[in-house]
């Protein structure tokens, strides 16, 4: 069995609040045209979140946390079981690092407490840290109250109802901001590809080809990232821009301001062109992927803009895996 993570226990706090934290994307079984939107009745459930009341903020206010910040603290609950009627969150620490902003990717480590009896339900600590995307479209509102133009450092509490009268409660710290964009080495044009030209913040614009649509997936760096390869089973954060092989755009994350995770890379919930183009990529790589549609929406297409049979161009900024 894997290990939970900040990220699952994340996502199972935002669950309780009809929230989603990972967004599919690219899924190869039809469906919208930008599966990285989320469904209206979880942007709807997001609006109608339970806010904390002063009984929940008294009762976080009554949670210890013994040990320096950039360290794994000491989690002490006033008692057991500890229950809160709705997610609520509050600043122990607040950072001196560089300003959060929405659609950042965080390094966030993370110590969840069980509130039925006390006990350590999971902590990145001895693992190392995860990357979590701060997005206002994704988390709950109180977290992205704290994180949103808080800073680097910022260590925090939240809990959150978890069913059968007790809550889950994190102490979690942002020890680093990651970039939003490739950065590394350029890598020279390849005759044959569609030409791409970069926007002030990194948003990839696309000339196309004029020949014919290669037949079988290409993986071609257009920045190599000096960090480690993608592998396998890894959550990869990105952002990409896709376009039909005449250079008609269908889909693009900069468009959100939003980066998302692809979790299980290799055989993730996208078409397989993702799968096997980014694994052994490098992190902090920009990737064109050609993808024919026999690795792509194949022959029934996708909607109303990818039609059947069709050759899709993605260029995808690898920010994290982990």
């Amino acid at each position: 069995m894997r290990r939970p993570t900040t990220r699952t226990a994340l996502r199972a706090a935002a669950a309780a609040l009809a929230l989603s934290l990972t967004l599919a994307a690219c899924a190869g079984d039809g469906g919208s045209d930008d599966p990285t939107t989320p469904a209206a009745e979880d942007t709807a459930a997001a609006e109608a979140a339970p806010t904390p009341s002063a009984e929940d903020i008294a009762a976080l206010e009554g949670v210890t946390v013994e040990g320096p910040v950039g360290a794994e603290g000491v989690v002490t609950l006033p008692s057991t079981p500890f229950t809160v009627s709705a997610a609520v969150a509050r600043v122990l620490d607040e950072g001196t690092g560089d300003t959060i902003a929405d659609g950042d990717i965080v390094d966030l480590h993370s110590v969840w407490v069980d509130g039925a009896d006390g006990s350590t339900q999971m902590s990145s600590w001895a693992t190392g840290p995860e990357q979590v995307v701060v997005s206002e479209a994704a988390l709950a509102p109180v977290l992205t109250d704290i994180l949103v133009g808080g800073k680097v450092g910022t260590r925090f509490a939240f809990a959150v109802p978890a069913g059968e009268g007790a809550a889950s409660v994190a102490v979690a710290e942002v020890v680093a901001k990651r970039p939003g964009r490739a950065e590394g080495t350029a890598v020279a044009p390849v005759d044959g590809l569609p030409t791409v030209t970069l926007a002030d913040d990194g948003a990839p614009s696309l000339e196309p080809a004029s020949g014919d649509a290669p037949t079988a997936l290409v993986a071609q760096p257009l920045i190599e990232g000096p960090g480690p390869e993608v592998v396998a089973g890894q959550t990869v954060l990105v952002h990409y821009t896709g376009w039909l092989w005449d250079g008609t755009q269908f889909d693009s994350s900069w468009e959100r301001s939003t980066p998302f995770p692809v979790e299980n890379i290799g055989a993730g919930q996208v078409i397989a062109g993702w799968n096997e183009g980014l694994v052994g990529q490098k992190v902090g790589s920009q990737v064109m992927l050609v993808v024919p549609a026999d690795k792509g929406y194949g022959e029934e297409g996708s909607g109303e803009t990818i039609p059947g049979g069709a050759t899709l161009v993605f260029v995808v900024d690898i920010l994290a895996a982990s």
